[in-house]
């Protein structure tokens, strides 16, 4: 079986889906590694240490010819329509697809009858967690998101005495606290700040604790706050209104402000309008994590710095991938395990669509969109059930169980 590796086709995407360390073990499982010329220059891995990993180098169109299954780190938008316009029937796609927010992209696959695996779809489950590039990369961003509104701030983070006087400490905010922002408020608190952290799910104020930094607490009903899969909820209009009145004075006297609060495939929603913005101090800064599905501040355009009456809005997108090195090794270990769980000790290619992981992630599989959530989305019916033999993606010959859910 041959295994793909290509080089990212976004101009500014640096991180690569597998380092030459997954390559050596990988290898002992009988499997063929085709990596594509300079795929890992970016992330500071060259072609040298892969094929002293075992692997072959070669130039993009003969693995997407010869490889069994491709994978990447990014398979959405462009980069998916410069894949499918290559793939052929019966190959195996594994990358990160935006699924939800991008339903046309497992259809697509299906037209072109090929296999797609979206890493955005492995769910939050204990035997799952070494699969999550989800957390992975939101593990990154919290560390980054804060060292980036460090550099941004015309203040230091921590309390310093000096012969120039005291400097009083910088005072951070993190709205959401999720693996970004657990990250964040530890990353800042690293750093000297006085670190305050909110979030809807009331399960959150422990963790907010474990990491040293302290719960902001508003008067609001919190039921029904948080999904099974663990994300937060879309909440109503209503209640984003009174969020946003309850919280625009914990804002007024913040310096630094990380938002992280994302709905998979839905709009950011809005926790910082711009009345709230003219309320805060010169000189703060926002990081917005959700600027790629719209923004946690009303104010926030992807990609830019925004100077709203002295207060900069920064809206990174990809933000992970300015860590290239150490992203793809988390990256990379996340894919190494998924693989582990498609292949047996023999190299031998398997889909259990019994198996949660498989059936859940599995978006487009031999002309049909497999994952319940993304059906859901699609408003298509339950799908029939398969047999419990184990299948093999690429065998076109698999059969179908015609009974119902």
């Amino acid at each position: 079986m041959k295994i793909g590796l290509l080089k990212e086709h976004h101009f500014d995407e640096k991180r690569v889906a597998l380092i030459p360390a997954n390559v050596t073990r990988l290898i002992k499982k009988n499997l063929s590694i085709m990596v594509e010329s300079h795929a890992g220059e970016h992330a500071g891995f060259i072609d040298e240490d892969y094929q002293a990993a075992g692997a072959s180098i070669h130039d993009r169109t003969t693995i997407l010819k010869q490889a069994n299954i491709i994978i990447v780190v990014n398979a959405k938008d462009a980069a998916l329509d410069e894949l499918t316009s290559h793939l052929k029937k019966e190959q195996l796609l594994i990358g990160m697809m935006d699924p939800l927010a991008h339903p046309e992209h497992a259809q697509t696959l299906t037209n072109i009858g090929v296999s797609g695996i979206a890493l955005e779809m492995v769910p939050r489950i204990t035997r799952a967690q070494s699969m999550d590039v989800l957390s992975s990369m939101a593990t990154i961003a919290g560390y980054k998101a804060v060292l980036l509104a460090a550099y941004k701030a015309p203040r230091l983070f921590p309390m310093m005495m000096t012969a120039a006087g005291t400097l009083k400490p910088s005072r951070a905010l993190i709205m959401g606290v999720g693996v970004a922002g657990l990250q964040a408020c530890a990353t800042a608190k690293r750093l000297g700040a006085v670190v305050e952290a909110y979030d809807i799910r009331p399960a959150a104020r422990e963790q907010i604790i474990s990491v040293g930094a302290k719960p902001v607490e508003l008067d609001l009903e919190t039921v029904n706050t948080e999904t099974k899969g663990g994300y937060a909820t879309e909440q109503s209009d209503d209640f984003l209104k009174r969020q946003q009145q309850a919280m625009s004075n914990v804002l007024a006297q913040q310096d630094i402000i990380i938002t992280t609060a994302a709905i998979p495939g839905r709009t950011a929603p809005i926790l910082i309008t711009k009345d709230m913005v003219d309320n805060m101090k010169n000189g703060s800064i926002i990081v917005d994590l959700a600027a790629e599905t719209g923004g946690n501040c009303e104010l926030t355009e992807l990609n830019k710095e925004v100077l709203h009456k002295g207060v900069t809005i920064i809206g990174p997108s990809n933000i992970a991938s300015t860590a290239a090195t150490h992203a793809s090794q988390m990256f990379g270990t996340n894919m190494e395990h998924l693989l582990n769980l498609i292949f047996d000790k023999d190299g031998e290619l398997t889909l259990n669509l019994e198996d949660e992981i498989i059936r859940d992630t599995l978006v487009a599989h031999q002309g049909d969109i497999i994952s319940p959530r993304l059906r859901d989305v699609l408003k298509l019916p339950p799908r029939s059930t398969l047999n419990t033999d184990e299948l093999n993606p690429l065998d076109n010959n698999a059969t179908l169980d015609k009974e119902t859910h």
